[in-house]
Order: C-alpha cells, then sequence, then structure tokens
C-alpha cells in the first residue's frame, strides 16, 4: 500500500526553479532517504511534503489524500505530518515530558508520554530538562514528541548531522529500530551515503532539482544508472570496457559482469575500491602504478595511485588491509562489474 505519491512535482523559489519533475513512491511503514548534495533541493522537496512551500506544479499525495496539487493546498498543520528538524528544537522551559506531551488532548497525554518514552529508550527521563541531555538523548526527546500525535509520514531533515561519527551511527540504528517498530513511514534527508545505505528501504538520489536514480540501497550502490549516481553513492574507479562474449574487456583484463545486462558495447566499468588489489610483484592482468599516498582510516586504509596507463583514469582509489608507502606497485582487480554509459 502506497504511503506516500509524489507525481511530476515542480516548485520554485521566486522565478528559479528548484524542483523539475519529481517522481517518489514510499509504500505503508517504509524508511525512503532522499540522498544529495548542498543545494540539490533536496530540503525544498521535504518543505513542499510538509507544507511550508508551495507546489508550482504536481502533486502530493498521502494516503489517497491529496496534500498540494499545484492549485489547492492542505495546510501544513492539518496535514498529519511529523517532523525532526536537524538541532531537535526542544523547548528548554519544558521537562522532557512536556516535550513530548507538548499538544496532546490532556485525556491521552501522561499514557501516551510513557509509551514513548519507553519506545525510544529514556524510561525515566521524563522530568529532566533539555540541557540535563546529551545530544543523541535530545535528538530521541525530538524523534518521540514527532512521534507522539501518531503521524501518518515521519520527515527527518539531518538529524543526525551536529553529531559525532560514532554517536550518528548508533542513534540512527535506533532511530532506524524505533520506526519500525512503530510502523511509521518516514523519510530522511542526508547529504551522507553512508548514513542513506544504512538507514532506507529506498533511497532516492536528488541531482539538480531531479531524482536521477530511486531504489533499494543494494541496487543503487552496484548497478548505479550513471556515473554520477556512482559517485555519490561512494568511491568509484571508472574504467573503459569493451562488451565481449559476455565480459568486459578492460585495461585489467577480461572481468565478469554483474547480472544487469549492459545496453552498448562499450561503456565504463564500475569498480570499487574494495575490488583493487595491490601486489609488489607484477601478476596475471596487474597495471603498474605510482602509490601517492596512504591514509589510515582505522578499518581499513584508502591508498591513492597513479597508474601507467593511458588507458586508465589518472588516479585510482583502493582499500587495503595494510598500509603502502610511495612507490611503485601493482593492481589488479576483481568482479563481477557493472557497465555504465562511457557518456555518463
Amino acid at each position: 500500500m502506497t504511503g506516500l505519491s509524489v507525481v511530476d512535482l515542480h516548485a520554485t523559489h521566486g522565478r528559479s526553479p528548484v524542483l523539475s519533475g519529481i517522481d517518489l513512491t514510499v509504500e505503508e511503514g517504509a524508511l525512503a532517504c532522499i540522498l544529495g548534495p548542498s543545494g540539490c533541493g533536496k530540503s525544498t522537496l521535504l518543505r513542499v511534503v510538509a507544507g511550508f512551500h508551495p507546489a508550482a506544479s504536481g502533486s502530493v499525495v498521502l494516503h489517497g489524500r491529496t496534500l498540494d496539487d499545484g492549485r489547492a493546498r492542505v495546510a501544513a498543520e492539518r496535514r498529519n505530518i511529523g517532523l525532526v528538524p536537524q538541532d531537535g528544537a526542544l523547548f528548554p522551559h519544558l521537562t522532557v515530558a512536556g516535550n513530548i506531551g507538548f499538544g496532546l488532548p490532556r485525556a491521552e497525554r501522561r499514557a501516551r508520554v510513557a509509551e514513548l518514552l519507553e519506545l525510544v529508550g529514556l524510561a525515566g527521563f521524563g522530568d529532566r530538562r533539555p540541557h540535563q541531555l546529551s545530544g543523541g538523548q535530545q535528538q530521541r526527546v525530538a524523534l518521540a514528541r514527532a512521534l507522539a500525535p501518531r503521524p501518518g509520514l515521519l520527515l527527518l531533515d539531518e538529524p543526525f548531522a551536529a553529531l559525532d561519527a560514532a554517536l550518528r551511527a548508533e542513534l540512527r540504528r535506533e532511530v532506524a529500530a524505533t520506526l519500525r517498530k512503530a510502523g511509521t513511514t518516514a523519510i530522511l534527508v542526508t547529504h551522507d551515503q553512508d548514513e542513506a545505505l544504512a538507514f532506507a528501504d529506498t533511497v532516492a538520489v536528488l541531482r539538480d532539482g531531479r531524482i536521477a536514480q530511486a531504489g533499494p540501497p543494494d541496487t543503487l550502490y552496484h548497478r548505479p544508472a550513471d556515473a554520477a549516481v556512482a559517485r555519490v553513492l561512494g568511491e568509484a574507479n571508472l574504467v573503459p570496457a569493451t562488451l565481449v562474449d559476455g565480459r568486459a574487456d578492460t585495461p585489467f583484463g577480461a572481468l565478469p559482469l554483474a547480472e544487469s545486462a549492459p545496453t552498448a558495447s562499450r561503456g565504463l566499468a564500475l569498480v570499487r575500491p574494495h575490488q583493487l588489489h595491490l601486489t609488489a610483484e607484477p601478476a596475471p592482468g596487474a597495471v603498474r602504478a605510482h602509490v601517492l599516498g596512504s591514509d589510515f582510516r582505522g578499518h581499513d586504509h584508502r591508498v591513492e595511485l597513479r597508474p601507467e596507463s593511458d588507458t586508465l583514469p589518472p588516479t585510482l582509489i583502493a582499500y587495503t588491509t595494510r598500509p603502502w608507502r610511495q612507490g611503485e606497485a601493482y593492481v589488479t582487480t576483481s568482479g563481477p562489474v557493472h557497465v555504465l554509459p562511457a557518456d555518463g
């Protein structure tokens, strides 16, 4: 069952177009993510859905109810949509319970607040003030407050951006689990590809006011529609390829193809950094390269290389389990590979 349906949505800021034909479907109870760089239109899309910005044309439909069709708009406060902003925006003069229960009918307030405190893992924190909480706890209170009136859709506007990396990952998992447990349809807006891949059932990559590709995270990461989408989802080595007998003929040799069938005989093979392997001695299909630098990242090393081949990109990126000093190395790759259009 469809929760949110956005069809051919256009929006402007003054005379400047911002959204140009957005089509997006989020199923009931699903977690979706809008991913893209700053200025691509993510926040405007969120504001149109929430009712804070008018659509120029197209439609926004939630659970079969039209909220905006470019002519008539349902007011934001009547849309039954919750919002978790980046900074939480808690009322400093109210307790945690007061923040969560704000606006709820008095008869159900106590029971609903207790239920939500339990849901977000803050049972016993109801009498505290926001300044007595950590950043992660404040965001959980903001989530509980947004869930309190049982919204038909929850919008999360980069709610983890201000947190440190470890807390961000932990809270992201907690929030996703909480939303799934509550059965809430939700949309997260972010520019962090790791966040998008880990959080959502569906990821929509927004570029220049349009959705370049939407689908399950695994599909977008391994089978992007073009080179730009490939790079948005993570670092990518794009290697010239010619399709011969069901394989990709590349400067690294013949590589097996991913399950998706390319539509052209020539293109760019997508090789993720973890698919590159470095050796100190020559190996079959290896390309000689010069190691420019190696950065330790805790779980692995990011190695930047300059290949001695005019047919390869001027820089290759590999992820390895050990550091590599500047100097000579030999690079091989493993498949399967997804082949993108050469003009992407």
